[in-house]
């Protein structure tokens, strides 16, 4: 039998909380060449995930 899966922590307090949320606060700009490629790729897998249909 597997064993039970542990929950994920929280950041709440420390320097690395600070960080994500500053990071969450103001993300990194995408260009626009990026972006159709991103877009693309979820195009791509959209079209091969038959179990999403």
């Amino acid at each position: 039998m597997a064993r039970p899966i542990k929950d994920t922590p929280i950041i709440i307090w420390g320097w690395d909380a600070k960080r994500l949320t500053k990071a969450m606060e103001k993300p990194a700009p995408l260009s626009q060449e990026k972006r159709k490629e991103m877009k693309k790729t979820v195009e791509w897998f959209n079209s091969i995930a038959k179990f999403l249909r």
